[in-house]
């Protein structure tokens, strides 16, 4: 596992240096063999791993300070980076920034925080509400802890549930909840659809007091399957009956057994905002807006573009946000724009034609029309057409992901799932979306 672990700034001065095992060599021998080869190197480091000596170095760079995880064994590599990248969260939760003067400023903290992540390189507990229980903001731990807090500490370092401390009171109980989905698509000029996927993300604020069970349901397709004709009625009245999620992702809260069982999302939600999950889906997806462009060349000194968008979901949403820009040609010399709502303006400096509209409801179209003038040029390579891209937010999930139901139970404390006030958001937001012209 990790031999050494030391921070270096951009002078390859070492400002913290922790050795948990002797098999990397001396502190010294270390310290300048990655400092002479990475940090002091003439030609620029790309990869984030370097071996020197039969010894490995992983390191990772915040602003101008280096991170650098030593280590002579064969170790999971992708476990070493997510420990680094979890270290920095920590620092970042206790002092702010990573700076020089920061960790200068900290080191007392920063070395109490090693020993609690680090045992004998082996990574434990490195979730900072866990480790904000016992190690202060100031680095000093506090010595008048009574032998309850003391047993708090313990089960809550030793415990299944690192993310969430005991004793957490609110007046009002609260859960918020926001689908966020990214729409990604690439159109042929005829219509035809090339490549459509949908990336999304689940993402909580949980205002809850002690230590609540959630479950969280939607409309997936094997949940959906397993139920049966119970709930088959239910669904054709919402529309779109269930979506089949590719590949999912989930935080550390949730138990996974009862998912691969059940399918069910149960969970303790850590204090505050978290991702639940993250999925992917590329199968009937909801495409919010279709491009329609059409390109006519008149003679070599002249274009002729026409562009119409068409909005493809209820008229009551409103999209927001919309951006529609049009490459044009290298040698173009001026451009005449006509549209029928929003503003458009051609950017030399971008070689695009962008046409902006505030906000478009659904099951609508809208147009604009440019004229191209073009410079004669030698070149006899055609214009390699662009494709158009779009920019919007709309008020639903592309994947047609529904949430389906979010319960509360607290059985220690005197609330029900009644008492718990729920809020559940949806928000689509184009990501590259694209139309060939």
């Amino acid at each position: 596992m990790i031999g050494g672990l030391f921070i270096y700034n951009h002078k390859g001065e070492v400002l913290i240096s922790r050795v948990y095992r002797d098999d990397i060599g001396t502190r010294r021998n270390a310290v300048d063999a990655f400092r002479v080869n990475v940090i002091h190197a003439r030609q620029q480091v790309r990869s984030p791993v370097t071996n020197i000596a039969r010894t490995s170095f992983f390191h990772v760079k915040r602003s101008n300070i280096w991170l650098a995880a030593v280590t002579k064994q064969n170790v999971n590599a992708a476990m070493v980076f997510e420990f680094l990248y979890k270290m920095c969260d920590v620092m970042a939760a206790y002092f702010g920034k990573i700076s020089e003067e920061n960790i200068k400023n900290n080191f007392v903290l920063i070395y109490e925080l090693l020993d609690e992540i680090l045992d004998f390189g082996y990574p434990q507990n490195s979730e900072t509400g866990a480790l904000k229980t016992f190690i202060t903001q100031q680095g000093i731990k506090s010595q008048h802890q009574t032998k309850e807090e003391q047993s708090q500490i313990t089960s809550q370092v030793t415990g299944q549930i690192g993310w969430r401390r005991e004793g957490i009171k609110y007046r009002r109980n609260e859960l918020f909840l926001d689908v966020l989905e990214s729409v990604n698509l690439l159109m042929s000029p005829q219509g035809q659809v090339l490549s459509a996927h949908v990336s999304g993300r689940v993402v909580m604020k949980s205002y809850l007091s002690g230590m609540p069970e959630c479950k969280f349901g939607m409309n997936d397709k094997i949940v959906i399957e397993k139920q049966g004709k119970g709930t088959a009625d239910e669904t054709s009245k919402s529309g779109k009956q269930s979506i089949a999620i590719d590949d999912c992702t989930f935080h550390q809260c949730v138990r996974l057994s009862k998912f691969d069982s059940e399918r069910s999302i149960s969970f303790i939600p850590p204090d505050g905002e978290f991702e639940l999950m993250r999925y992917r889906t590329t199968k009937d997806i909801i495409l919010p807006f279709r491009v329609i462009p059409l390109v006519r060349e008149v003679g070599r000194t002249k274009l002729e573009v026409k562009v119409v968008i068409k909005s493809n979901f209820k008229p009551s949403l409103l999209a927001q946000k919309i951006e529609v820009r049009i490459p044009t040609p290298l040698n173009t010399s001026g451009v005449q724009v006509i549209c029928m709502k929003g503003k458009a303006k051609y950017k030399a400096s971008e070689n695009a034609i962008v046409w902006k509209i505030k906000r478009m409801a659904g099951m609508k179209e809208s147009q604009i029309s440019a004229e191209i003038e073009l410079l004669p040029t030698n070149d006899k390579k055609k214009w390699a057409r662009p494709p158009i891209s779009m920019n919007f937010e709309v008020p639903f999930a592309p994947s047609g992901l529904k949430v389906r139901y979010l319960k509360v139970f607290e059985p220690k404390l005197n609330y029900s799932d009644h008492d718990v006030i729920k809020w559940v958001r949806y928000i689509g937001r184009s990501g590259i979306y694209e139309t060939r012209c």
